[in-house]
Formats: structure tokens, C-alpha cells, sequence
């Protein structure tokens, strides 16, 4: 009776031993094939052919401007769009109806198989049909040359004023301004400010009673306290934007 007793009692600890040891066993781990884990792709620039096709939504052409902005000899392209809502379409009392849409900016740079847009400004520029008081207001029109994007607004005898961008930095920066202001055909102050040097050159017209084209220019340097750049994209009103000029 011992025997079978001392037996059962053996059988018992080898059976509790082997249960723990399979309880310590660690549980194996599937191996997955790398291959048929799905990759994260990276967000791509899109691509489109059409310049219509980056008009946002109410918005129109209102003209194109090519050359190249970013020195890879390819021709880019600048969409000055338009706003369609016709609550801004006024009746003036004599000049009849006008639309007061205000315009915006696209900056599109050359694949080769299509654009990207660079630049989005939807509303920095006014309508082309503002008041101009006692004279015609300011005439807006854009150029791309010698790789950069020349802003100009001609004001006829008042003169004019230009914004000089330039590709970098994943945007247009203001990098230079010029103005003329005038009296009729006399030059009364030419300005020149260059925001990567910091540097301003004044010429004044000290004979600007003059009549015949005799001005005579003094001209004076400073420095600007303006260390930021400018981004186009940040521009809110072209007509509201006041440029450091100390």
C-alpha cells in the first residue's frame, strides 16, 4: 500500500514540476514578413497640367505671367485670379457698374509634366475698378525678370512704386523697393531700399520748382532697422502694406 501510495505521490511532484515549467515558457512571437507590412507614404507634392485646375473655388483667371523663379531654366507661371461674388458688384453713379472683386496671387513652378503650386495669396491685391479721388487709381501689373517677381503700381504724374520678390525659403520674399514720387514730369524724392543689405538710398530733388527738367538730386544712405523678411504669402492688402523705411 506504501508503494502505490509513495508512486501516486512521485507521479503528482513531476506533474506539478512539469506544469511550471511550461508556464515559464516565454510565448512565441509570429515573425511577420517585413514585404507585407504596408509602407507610410510620404505626402507628395500634387502635380496638375491645367492652370485652371488650382483656381479655388468663386475665383477666375484674371491674367498669366511666365518666366523662371527659380533658376532651373524652365518657365514658371504667376495666376492673378479673381473673387466672383456678386455681392461686390457695385453701380457707380456715373461710371456704371463695377466689380470690386478683390484679386489674388498664385505661384505655380515648372515639373515638366505639370505645375506646383509654390505661393497662395487669394486677396492681397484690390480690385482694378477702386477710386482714384481727383485722378485715376494706381495701375497694377506684374512681371517676372531676371528670376525674380517685380510688383509695379504706375500712378501717372504721381509717380510710382515697385516690390522686388524673390524665390526662397519656400516663398516670395520682399528683398527690394523703389519709388519715384512726382510732380507732373519733375521728380521730387527716388527711393531705394534693399532688405537684404539693410540699405536705403534717398535722391532729393532740391530744384523741384522747376518746370524744364533741371532737377537737381541730393543724395543721402541709412540703414534700416528691418531684419525679417517679408513673405507674400503673409501680405494681407498690398494697399495697407507700409515698408520699413528706417
Amino acid at each position: 500500500m506504501n508503494k502505490y501510495l509513495i508512486l501516486i505521490t512521485a507521479l503528482l511532484i513531476i506533474s506539478c514540476n512539469d506544469s511550471k515549467t511550461k508556464k515559464k515558457k516565454p510565448p512565441e512571437v509570429e515573425i511577420t514578413d517585413l514585404k507585407e507590412i504596408p509602407e507610410v507614404e510620404e505626402s507628395s507634392v500634387e502635380i496638375k497640367k491645367e492652370l485652371s485646375d488650382f483656381l479655388p473655388k468663386n475665383y477666375v483667371m484674371f491674367d498669366t505671367i511666365y518666366g523662371d523663379l527659380n533658376k532651373d531654366n524652365r518657365e514658371d507661371c504667376i495666376l492673378m485670379i479673381k473673387g466672383t461674388d456678386k455681392s461686390k458688384v457695385i453701380t457707380h453713379e456715373w461710371r456704371g457698374k463695377l466689380d470690386r472683386n478683390r484679386r489674388g496671387i498664385i505661384v505655380l513652378l515648372n515639373k515638366n509634366e505639370g505645375y506646383e503650386a509654390a505661393v497662395k495669396n487669394y486677396d492681397c491685391f484690390s480690385s482694378e475698378n477702386e477710386e482714384g479721388g481727383v485722378y485715376y487709381a494706381p495701375e497694377l501689373f506684374l512681371e517676372i525678370k531676371n528670376g525674380k517677381l517685380f510688383i509695379n503700381y504706375a500712378h501717372g504724374r504721381y509717380g510710382y512704386w515697385q516690390y522686388t520678390f524673390r524665390y526662397q525659403n519656400d516663398d516670395l520674399e520682399l528683398i527690394g523697393y523703389d519709388a519715384s514720387r512726382n510732380h507732373g514730369p519733375v521728380t521730387i524724392t527716388e527711393t531705394s531700399i534693399n532688405f537684404l543689405t539693410r540699405k536705403k538710398i534717398v535722391n532729393q530733388n532740391v530744384n523741384e520748382n522747376t518746370y524744364d527738367g533741371e532737377e537737381v538730386f541730393e543724395k543721402t544712405e541709412s540703414k534700416i532697422n528691418q531684419t525679417k523678411l517679408i513673405k507674400l504669402s503673409g501680405i494681407k492688402d498690398f494697399d495697407e502694406l507700409e515698408v520699413p523705411e528706417e
